[in-house]
C-alpha cells in the first residue's frame, strides 16, 4: 500500500510563531519540534506510521496542483499494480499572518470575497482544510462492502514552460486531453468540470479559454462550477477537496454552484451552475488544478 500526499507549504503557523519568536523576542532556542512540524512529508509520515504502512509513502508539492498531482500518480500506482491500494489526497494550514501578508502583496486576495467567473471578480480567497481518498481497484473495494463513491478513470498533466505566475491555455488544455486520453474517453461524454476557478482575472479567463479549446461547441452545454467559492483556494490541499466535491456530485446527482456569482463576464461564457446546487444525473466529469509555476493537473472521475 502507498501514501501519496500534497501540499504547497507545510506548517505555516509553527515556522512563524518559532522564527517570530527568535527574531522579534530574542528567543535563543526554539521549540524542537519545529523540524518535523514544518516539514511538507510529515502528513503522510503521520499516515504511514499510524496505519502500519511500508510501501511507498511520499509527498508532492507543486502549489496549487500538488493535490491532483499526488492522487493521480496513486492511481497510475495502483492501476498499474505497483501498489494494491493507496491512501491519497493533500492538506493545508496556511493561515499564519506572514503568509496571509505574503499572498496580499500579490495583489491577487479579494477585498470582498471570491467571485470566479464573475464580470467583477477581484480575486481568490485562502481557504485551508484537507481530504484524503482510498484508491482500490473496484472489485478489491466491492469485496470488502466499501462504499464506493466513484472511479478515477484518468490523470494527465502538463507544464506551461512558460511564467513563474501567469497561466497559460495552451498548457492546461493539454492537461485536460491528456486525461481524457488517458480515461479514454471523448470530450463530449463528459457532463461537469470542477473547475480551478480561483476568481482572479487571469486563471478564469485563461481556464475558460482551454476549455472551449478542449471542448469546443460542447463547452456550452457541460457544466463548470468552482467550489473554491465556498471553500477558498486550499493552496496545495485544493485538488484533494475539490476531487471530492466532484465525487460527491457524481454519486449523489448534484452539482455544486459558482456560488457569489454577479454578472455573467463576456470572456468566460460558460455554464457555472451560478449560485444554486442543480439536479443532474452525470457519468463523467472533470477535476481542473493549475499552479503557480505553469503546473498542470486533471483528473477524470467517473460515476461509479
Amino acid at each position: 500500500m502507498a501514501v501519496v500526499t500534497g501540499t504547497s507549504t507545510g506548517g505555516q503557523t509553527s515556522e512563524d510563531r518559532e522564527f517570530y519568536s527568535l527574531y522579534a523576542k530574542g528567543v535563543s532556542r526554539i521549540h524542537p519540534l519545529t523540524i518535523p512540524r514544518t516539514m511538507a512529508n510529515a502528513g503522510a509520515s503521520c499516515i504511514a506510521r499510524e496505519y502500519g504502512i511500508c510501501g511507498p509513502c511520499y509527498t508532492v508539492s507543486t502549489a496549487c496542483a500538488s493535490a491532483t498531482h499526488a492522487i493521480g500518480q496513486a492511481y497510475w500506482m495502483v492501476r498499474n499494480g505497483v501498489v494494491d491500494a493507496a491512501i491519497a489526497g493533500g492538506s493545508e494550514a496556511p493561515f499564519s499572518m506572514g503568509f496571509l501578508k505574503a499572498w496580499e502583496a500579490m495583489r491577487i486576495v479579494a477585498p470582498d470575497t471570491c467571485r470566479p467567473f464573475s464580470r467583477d471578480r477581484k480575486g481568490l480567497i485562502l481557504g485551508e482544510g484537507a481530504a484524503m481518498l482510498v484508491l482500490e481497484p473496484m472489485e478489491a473495494a466491492r469485496a470488502r462492502g466499501a462504499k464506493v463513491w466513484g472511479e478515477i478513470a484518468g490523470f494527465g498533466m502538463s507544464s506551461d514552460a512558460y511564467h513563474l505566475t501567469q497561466p497559460l491555455a495552451d498548457g492546461a488544455a493539454r492537461a485536460m486531453r491528456g486525461a481524457l486520453q488517458d480515461a479514454g474517453v471523448e470530450p463530449g461524454a463528459v457532463g461537469y468540470i470542477n473547475a480551478h476557478g480561483t476568481g482572479t482575472q487571469a486563471n478564469d479567463l485563461t481556464e475558460a479559454q482551454a476549455i472551449r479549446e478542449v471542448f469546443g461547441v460542447h463547452a456550452e452545454k457541460v457544466a463548470v462550477s468552482s467550489t473554491k467559492s465556498m471553500h477558498g483556494h486550499a493552496l496545495g490541499a485544493a485538488g484533494a477537496l475539490e476531487a471530492v466535491a466532484t465525487l460527491m456530485a457524481l454519486d449523489q446527482g448534484l452539482i455544486p454552484p459558482t456560488a457569489n456569482f454577479t454578472e455573467a463576464d463576456p470572456a468566460c461564457l460558460l455554464d457555472v451552475v451560478p449560485n444554486t446546487a442543480r439536479a443532474a444525473s452525470i457519468e463523467w466529469a472533470l477535476s481542473n488544478s493549475f499552479a503557480f509555476g505553469g503546473l498542470n493537473a486533471v483528473l477524470v472521475l467517473r460515476k461509479s
